[in-house]
């Protein structure tokens, strides 16, 4: 695929955010809108120095040439291939007033949990929530599927949901239509027979849209209480209880195979990544030569996974959970109240969102489930079929009818193992770029850092962060700027907390520094003083990851978590290769080589002597730190010579003197500071510097997705 044509594909992405396009000049003024908007919305890092003709050369881009470049483009290659075919199928598909949100992630599985037993099943309800406007013959459809369901002989719960025709839009020959259309729908649903349990009609006095439609349809009565969400123009398979049921019982109900991550389950197909790539990097990559032959990522799933985690939530059949649910409407309660946008930058729903405001409701949804770390299951079945089939009928969705957008499963669609769902442990996770994240990665031994490491390292180079007396803003702060560089080869270094825990099962990795030096023989004989006891244990297990670094060959650089990260080509590089040891002069940083020559010095009789000078020496504030101590021992050794390194050669320091944008110097990699500097303080001046990445959830501004 061309450079241009990837590009326009890229830009397809983000028209939907202007609607359908149906002629070619439309879609000229679209490129360019999306382009340009694209551009002026970039921050300052984008276009860096190097960077700067780029924008003289989009601003003056000749139409004449961007048309000619175009129109080659969408013309080139098989009828089905056509842009002009695409950008009208894109546009239905993924923006609408009803938006579809989808999903994806796969995973082959090795131990499977064995098939339910139903006569042993927790006690609990489920409640179908339809969701209806002016559409008699798609909720007829959809009706009937769900009538034709297998309940197993459970009692489940129909609620009807209809939306008001718009009064402002009755002329004053066309009320009788929206009123017939309007009864014809309640005769229907009145007349329907629903034998498993209640049915509960809600005719609504006025339009409300959307997110109204969604978010005023559920509160739980209790934790026990599901709510299944389906839209009108949805259908069914036969099979969809058994497998909502199932699910049930293995992620809610079993304590063994259960996550608080899990918000619920979408029967619908996967197929859609809302987290974007800049159409300016994708612009600068082309312009550079330096073009992947990509324009976004893609769901790659495994044919043998029929069970995934994905962070998407889907509208096209999604199972809810009671408490996840309440969690979102009292933060949605509580973001309106404030004034608070679900802004999420890098976000294709975030263009939605500021395009149709407050009728949809996803974005909101979406911003929850990324400030908390949460996790939607779906499923992923051979021949593009799934358990709910949206049948994208004309309507306020879509202009006309788009047709089904995938097949139904039946009873002969599978095998036995349909019912058998996977140990979470087996399956796996992607975030809203569908990267894959690994949760749960806490580290309590030494066994367990060894499998983590292989894992974790790139380029034989390990970042080891200390959160030992740095608060969780900061922290968090610092995680954002390490996904915005794509930079993932870090373990975090901190006390045991619900904090540190949350970081894991975030898909952070962590080594609970409590719990892994207690599962090490030697330290549980060492005797300290009360008033040393923190230091020492910050000390050590930073001295002990850095142990088992060396058994793997892998470098190690060990830094203070009170810092932005600007540039992370500091890490794997390091410095002159002759050497072993770096220190900071000022900054608690260290660096250590993987060699041979380094495992030697680093015994237990070593990590014993560093532990017990830490106990022994009274050293002065600003000394008592992991870079200084062990620089001073290591001196001490024959051989052994440190260099010390002059942190402003690559790193600017803010304190009491404020920092602005302008006072950064160019090819600065990092900004530190002491961990005197009071919270207040360091969030006003990386603000000012633009470095404050974090929103009052603690959660970052922006989706950064990077190029697989």
């Amino acid at each position: 695929m061309s450079s241009w044509k990837s590009l326009l594909l890229q830009i397809d992405d983000k028209s939907l955010e202007y609607g359908s396009i149906t002629n070619f000049n439309d879609q000229i003024e679209t490129y360019f809108s999306v382009l340009y908007r694209d551009l002026e919305h970039s921050v300052d890092d984008v276009l860096q120095e190097e960077h700067n003709p780029l924008i003289s050369l989009i601003s003056n881009l000749e139409t004449d040439t961007f048309n000619q470049k175009t129109e080659r483009e969408i013309m080139v290659g098989p009828p089905k291939k056509h842009l002009l075919l695409l950008i009208p199928v894109f546009a239905l598909f993924f923006f609408s007033y009803y938006d579809s949100s989808l999903p994806i992630s796969s995973n082959p599985t090795h131990m499977e949990t064995s098939n339910l037993n139903y006569n042993h099943i927790p006690n609990f309800t489920l409640i179908i929530k339809v969701l209806t406007f002016n559409r008699l013959n798609s909720l007829s459809r959809c009706l009937r599927s769900l009538a034709a369901a297998d309940y197993l002989s459970d009692r489940v719960h129909l609620h009807i949901y209809v939306d008001h025709f718009v009064h402002a839009n009755t002329s004053a020959d066309s009320p009788n239509f929206f009123l017939e259309e309007s009864r014809a729908i309640l005769q229907f649903v009145d007349g329907f027979e629903w034998l498993f349990g209640e049915k509960v009609v809600h005719y609504r006095t006025g339009n409300v849209g959307l997110q109204a439609q969604w978010l005023e349809a559920w509160w739980p009565s209790s934790d026990n209480e599901f709510a299944f969400v389906v839209e009108d123009d949805l259908e069914v398979s036969p099979l969809f209880y058994k497998f909502l049921r199932s699910f049930i019982v293995t992620y809610y109900y079993n304590s063994s195979n259960s996550s608080h991550s899990i918000y619920g389950a979408s029967l619908q197909r996967p197929r859609f990544v809302p987290g974007t790539i800049s159409i300016v990097f994708l612009f600068i990559s082309i312009y550079l030569g330096k073009f992947s032959g990509k324009h976004g990522n893609k769901i790659h799933l495994d044919s043998g996974t029929h069970v995934f985690l994905y962070q998407l939530v889907g509208t096209w059949g999604q199972l809810l959970f009671p408490k996840h649910w309440k969690e979102f409407r009292l933060w949605y309660d509580e973001h309106k109240a404030k004034g608070i946008k679900p802004i999420l930058e890098g976000m294709v729903t975030t263009g939605w969102y500021k395009k149709m405001g407050e009728r949809i409701w996803t974005p909101w949804f979406i911003k929850f489930i990324h400030s908390r770390g949460y996790f939607n299951i779906y499923t992923n079945f051979p021949n593009e079929r799934s358990l709910s089939v949206s049948h994208r009928d004309a309507g306020v969705n879509y202009g006309k009818s788009a047709g089904p957008d995938s097949q139904l499963l039946d009873e002969n669609s599978f095998d036995n193992n349909f019912l058998k769902m996977q140990p979470l442990s087996n399956m796996k996770w992607y975030d809203f770029c569908f990267r894959e994240v690994f949760p749960g990665r806490a580290v309590r031994n030494m066994d367990e850092l060894g499998s983590v490491l292989l894992s974790v390292q790139k380029q034989d180079t390990i970042l080891l962060v200390s959160l030992f007396g740095v608060s969780e803003p900061v922290i968090r702060n610092l995680l954002c700027h390490f996904e915005r560089q794509n930079f993932w080869n870090y373990i975090l270094l901190g006390p045991h907390s619900n904090y540190l825990l949350d970081l894991a099962r975030r898909g952070h990795t962590v080594v609970d520094a409590d719990q892994f030096l207690n599962n090490i023989r030697a330290y549980k004989s060492m005797r300290f003083q009360d008033s040393n006891v923190r230091l020492i244990k910050e000390i050590l297990v930073k001295a002990y990851v850095i142990k088992k670094c060396l058994e793997y060959k892998y470098n190690s650089w060990v830094v203070d978590g009170n810092l932005v990260v600007i540039n992370t080509d500091l890490f794997p590089e390091s410095f002159d290769a002759t050497s072993d040891f770096y220190a900071g002069k000022s900054l608690d940083l260290f660096f250590v080589r993987g060699s041979s020559s380094v495992q030697k010095i680093w015994g237990n009789d070593f990590l014993h002597e560093l532990a017990t000078r830490v106990g022994k020496v009274s050293l002065l504030r600003d000394r008592r730190n992991f870079a200084y101590i062990l620089a001073s021992l290591l001196e001490q050794k024959a051989g052994v010579r440190i260099n010390w390194v002059d942190e402003t050669s690559f790193g600017m320091e803010i304190g009491a003197k404020n920092a602005n944008r302008s006072s950064m110097d160019v090819g600065k990699k990092l900004i530190y500071w002491s961990a005197e500097l009071g919270s207040d303080e360091i969030q006003k001046q990386l603000v000012e510097l633009s470095m404050w990445i974090i929103d009052g959830d603690l959660s970052c501004l922006a989706v950064v997705c990077h190029q697989s």
